[in-house]
């Protein structure tokens, strides 16, 4: 009996509890404020902000123009050297007029025979003579200007020992040229010395080469 009292008494209280739950699930639906106002509201998050740079970039509408080509530098006229020289080819038996690096005109010669060899090298013009008086190297003859006279129309000298002078002439035997038959000098046609003589001045530049 005993027990049976105790277990009625459990279940009684039990029945009670689950009863005043339900009142309390009630109560809330009816009246939220009533158990909300007690407990604190849950803190809100702190915004989190980021500190955000702007870049506005701006596109251009055409492209950029490419930089100009660097320009060709004009050379200075004015330090070209235009002046005259002459170059004696030995073996081709000619002499050729030059103007800086143009080559302005071409001739035929005559050159020295052996043992009267025309000397090579770099020289210059020294004296320009019209109507030249020749003398025989060897036996000292003076043959005054004429048609007869072994220098012909002119006489441009280059070289000298102090005794003998080597230069270009003319000469009136014109079928020489291309030979070497002289005693050292350079032997042209008579129309070519003289076109020679007036396009050169005594310090031109001579070239002889073998």
């Amino acid at each position: 009996m005993a027990r049976n009292d105790a277990t009625a008494n459990s279940v009684a209280l039990l029945c009670f509890s689950g009863a005043l739950v339900l009142l309390a699930l009630e109560g809330a639906k009816l009246f939220p404020n009533r158990f909300a106002k007690d407990s604190p509201e849950p803190s809100k998050p702190p915004l989190l902000t980021a500190n955000v740079s702007v870049v506005t970039v701006s596109t251009p509408q055409t492209p950029p123009s490419p930089p100009p080509p660097n320009p060709t530098p004009t050379p200075n006229l004015a330090t070209i050297d235009r002046s005259p020289r002459l170059i004696v080819d030995l073996s081709d038996r000619t002499v050729s007029l030059y103007r800086g690096n143009q080559r302005i005109d071409r001739y035929p010669i005559a050159v020295g025979k052996p043992g009267w060899e025309t000397p090579t090298g770099t020289f210059e013009v020294t004296d320009k003579i019209p109507n030249p008086t020749w003398e025989h190297p060897i036996t000292g003859a003076i043959v005054p200007p004429g048609a007869n006279n072994p220098l012909g129309e002119r006489w441009i000298g280059f070289w000298t020992d102090g005794t003998y002078e080597i230069g270009f002439h003319g000469t009136p035997d014109e079928s020489v040229m291309g030979e070497a038959v002289s005693h050292g000098c350079v032997r042209m046609r008579n129309a070519d010395i003289r076109q020679l003589f007036d396009r050169i001045e005594p310090g031109t530049t001579v070239v002889v080469k073998p």
